[in-house]
Parts: structure tokens; sequence; C-alpha cells
């Protein structure tokens, strides 16, 4: 009998597979808790959730049955005008995750190179991996810093098409520092920079508007974490304009969903209220980290994100991820290169702080 699995692309056989954040309804079923007794820090999404005037403009959405605008021009008008930046040099997305898989799609071909700079976000090597393109893994200092002579040097010896960098960075939340990305876009490399927590950094922290100088500049950003959307994917990326006609020719037509579209707009229309929010989450950052610099076998690193991530000193972090679980806490564990032995705690609201650390000290006895 004629086996399909035979024609499936090698790399896509030999790959391993992407480990997604489970939702509320099947962590309640597999941790036998209604969602209302999980306190879910896992994946670094926004506790508050959308704003309430989204809500209300979703459930009177008036054309769910008509295809969206393949070129989202409402949204990409509203995101120029608040960013004082060209709409002709926006492209939106479903999720930052979809504009990194088309910009690997725009660029590369089998055996081209990706550098990559763990401990980062998943995704970069995930997607390049799909595409058959080699990644270049230019490992992170211990305190996750780049180390932009390495990065150099492997573009020197490999001749990347591609670099990618997030700023602040997943999974540690530290920043670029001062005059590393006008050394690196110096390279003969494409640097995209990922930019899906930088709400919560310093103002002036990002580089969107830098697309309109350098031409080999990418910044992504996304609806996920700031406007609490994560559910319904949306995101956006700043590109160089010689890009541009390209990247519309491969983008797939209806990319981004009306409800999609809509609770983008309504979020941008309210967007002092979600800088409230980010307010209260960085106040509660702060906070979380203090307290976390207490526990004795937990070592914090500081973050201009909406998370934290710690080592797990004279203890099984993986046993303690079970245990946190176990008491309704969910965290993310890391075991991989570079980051052994960790957890990352996303930012919640103060009474998911105080259900951490009551289960903390659970399993301190």
């Amino acid at each position: 009998m004629f086996d399909p699995t035979a024609l499936v692309r090698p790399q896509v056989r030999e790959m391993p597979a992407y480990e997604p954040i489970l939702p509320f309804e099947v962590l309640s079923q597999q941790l036998g808790r209604a969602a209302g007794r999980i306190t879910k820090l896992d994946a670094n999404e926004n506790p508050y959730g959308p704003l309430p005037a989204v809500a209300e403009a979703l459930a009177a959405l008036p054309y769910a049955h008509v295809y969206p605008d393949p070129e989202s021009r409402r949204l990409r008008q509203a995101l120029a005008a608040y960013h004082n930046l060209p709409a002709g040099n926006l492209l939106a997305g479903a999720g930052a995750d979809e504009l990194i898989d088309l910009i690997m799609r725009l660029f590369l071909e089998p055996g081209d190179s990706v550098v990559n700079c763990p401990p980062t976000f998943g995704m970069y090597a995930f997607d390049a991996d799909i595409h058959g393109a080699r990644v270049i893994s230019v490992y992170r200092r211990p305190n996750f810093s780049i180390d932009i002579a390495a990065i150099e040097a492997a573009v020197a010896a490999h001749r990347p098409k591609l670099l990618f960098l997030a700023s602040p960075n997943n999974p540690d939340g530290s920043l670029l520092p001062a005059g590393a990305l006008e050394r690196l876009l110096a390279l003969p490399v494409v640097v995209i920079l990922d930019e899906a927590y930088v709400e919560f950094a310093p103002a002036g922290t990002s580089r969107l508007c830098d697309v309109l100088y350098y031409p080999n500049l990418v910044v992504l950003r996304t609806f996920s974490k700031w406007a609490g959307l994560a559910g319904l994917r949306v995101g956006y990326g700043a590109f160089p304009a010689g890009l541009m006609p390209h990247l519309w020719k491969i983008k797939q037509p209806y990319n981004v969903s009306v409800a999609a579209t809509t609770a983008a707009l309504v979020s941008l229309q309210y967007a002092s209220q979600l800088e409230q929010t980010g307010r209260k989450l960085i106040a509660e950052r702060e906070r979380l980290y203090n307290l976390l610099q207490a526990v004795p076998w937990l070592k914090p690193y500081p973050s201009q994100a909406n998370f934290i991530l710690c080592r797990v000193a004279g203890r099984d972090a993986a046993a303690l991820k079970r245990r946190l679980a176990a008491a309704g806490v969910l965290v993310r564990y890391f075991d991989k290169p570079g980051l052994r032995d960790h957890l990352r705690i996303s930012v919640g609201r103060p009474k998911d702080t105080e259900a951490l650390l009551q289960a903390l000290m659970i399993c301190s006895e």
C-alpha cells in the first residue's frame, strides 16, 4: 500500500515539533480544575484581557460574513497615525508569527543561512527549519547579552540572509545595548528586530520608525501582549519601502480576520487606557521581582518585559513546575542549551502574584 508519509520533506520529518502553551479549556481538563481556579503565568498573556470597548465592538461586528480587506487599510492607517510612520511601510499579520514566516518565505531558499541568538523566542529557529534553512546559533552570554563580535564573525563566515533579534528578549526580558543595532545594521544581512514586548520597556526603546532610514531593518510588533488580543492573532511589521511590493505578492490575501482588525482598531482608539494597564503591569513586575529575590532558591533576572526569568538553584526545576501546576499556578519551564533549570513567570495581577507566592511557600515545605 502506498505510504504518503514517504513524500514528506526530509527536513520536516527530522525537525522537532514546537511545543505551544495550552489554553484555559485544555488546562482545566488536564489539571481537573475550573478555569477560574487556575493562575496562568506561563505564556506572557495580558491578564487584564482586551478593553471593554473591544468586547462591545466584537459583539456588534457587522460584516463577519464578508472577507476582510486584503490590505488591512483601516488598520494600517490607524497604525500609521499612532506611530507617525507611513502606512506604506506597514504590513498587518495574523500575529507577528505569521510575519516571521512571511519574511522567511520572501528571502530563504533551502540551504540558506539564518543567524539566531539563543536563548530566545523559539519561532525563529522553528520557522527556519520549516524552510530548510541552516540555523547559525550565536549563543548569548550568561547574562543574556548578545555577543556582537561573534555575530559579525558568523555573518562573515556563513553569509546568512537574515539575523533575528528580540528586544526585549524572550525569555529573559533584556534590551539590546545602545549602539548594538547600528553596528549590526552595518552587516550585509537583513536584521529582524522583534519588539513584541516593547510596550513594557522604557519610553524611546522602540526602533520601529528606523525602517525609514535603514534598508535592511524590519521591526515586528504585536497586539497580543499589551492589548490583550493573543487569542485573536493580530500583529504588524514595519518594513523598508523596497521590500513592501514583494511582501504584497506573497502574503495570503485574507490573513487578518475582521474580528482581529476590529479589536486592533478599537485598541488603538483607546490606547491611553492600554497604557494605563501597561503601567500597572510594569509596577507589578517590579513588585514581583523584589518578592522573588526573597526566595532563596530562585535567582530572578531584571526584566523590561511582562515576565521574569528565574534560575532555580539547588532544586529540581521541572519538579518545581509540576508542584506549582498541582497548586493551580502555571509557569514556563526551560531546559535547553543556555537555559538549564529556569522558570519564566509572566507578570499578572496583584492577586496572581499572591497566588504564586502562596504556591511557592507550599513548595518550600
